[in-house]
């Protein structure tokens, strides 16, 4: 359908670029570990260290792709991360805090935790903390940043959040698991894809409740299975999740809450 006469057409991505766009940041992330183990860096490093290049380049390359390919002029806005900061990313956490809080109920409940506070570190903290704003700032970049605005210009926002969230799932797909153990924490990341997604239309367009909710369950997770509340080894898959809780009975759950919750923005 053509636009109006005296409005400019809706810029419109191709398919190839937004699939050839992620492939691009992919193969810099992969090839830098490659490179590494060429110089001699030890295998457990590799990925750490391979995230910087590719999210140095991601950096670089989003505000050129959406003035591009979206005739953005104001690319940081458009990806919601020059927009209201302190309050989203306060509210987000407090999300991941109180899903985190159900599921340690559930599990201690069951038997399936220790208590272990002598383990607790600054250390650990720092990790902790590293690693969740971390995680959740690249990962909320790249998909409910650009990907959900991709998708949002080519099958519209409703598609594109159900779209973002399937992506957002099979790209952490994990090939060691068992069929039955697969699905449930492919279940559990879709479902996680989608609130965050419904996070970042309750916050307005910013991007930080999504990055304090996201952060704030890799990184408070972290502190506490390998510190605070480490689940026993032999706690039950399907109650605790297969990798990590979000796979479980007790994740579904949580997050399943966090959607009724948000069923306002559905239609938003």
């Amino acid at each position: 359908m053509s636009a109006p006469a005296g409005q400019a057409p809706r810029p419109r991505p191709h398919w190839l670029g937004t699939l050839l766009y992620p492939a691009g940041l992919l193969a810099i992330f992969l090839g830098s570990q490659v490179l590494l183990g060429v110089v001699g860096v030890p295998g457990d490093l590799r990925a750490a260290l391979a995230a910087g290049p590719a999210l140095a380049a991601l950096l670089l390359s989003l505000p050129l792709r959406l003035r591009r390919v979206w005739g953005d002029p104001q690319p940081w806005r458009r990806l919601g991360v020059r927009q209201a900061l302190a309050r989203p990313l306060l509210r987000g956490t407090l999300k991941a805090v109180l899903l985190l809080l159900l599921l340690e109920a559930g599990l201690a409940w069951a038997g399936a935790v220790q208590w272990r506070p002598e383990l607790i570190s600054p250390g650990l903290l720092l990790n902790g903390l590293a690693l969740g704003f971390g995680v959740g700032f690249a990962e909320e970049l790249l998909f409910r940043g650009w990907l959900l605005g991709e998708l949002d210009l080519l099958v519209g926002p409703q598609r594109g959040l159900w779209l973002q969230a399937a992506l957002f799932s099979l790209v952490h797909t994990r090939f060691n698991l068992s069929p039955l153990q697969l699905a449930g924490l492919l279940g559990g990341l879709l479902l996680l894809g989608l609130a965050l997604g419904l996070q970042r239309r309750a916050d307005g367009g910013s991007l930080w409740g999504a990055v304090g909710l996201h952060g704030g369950l890799v990184g408070i997770w972290f502190v506490l299975n390998q510190g605070l509340l480490p689940v026993n080894a032999d706690a039950p898959v399907w109650l605790a999740g297969p990798a990590n809780p979000i796979g479980g009975v007790l994740g579904w759950l949580g997050l399943g809450l966090l959607l009724w919750a948000r069923r306002r923005w559905w239609t938003s």
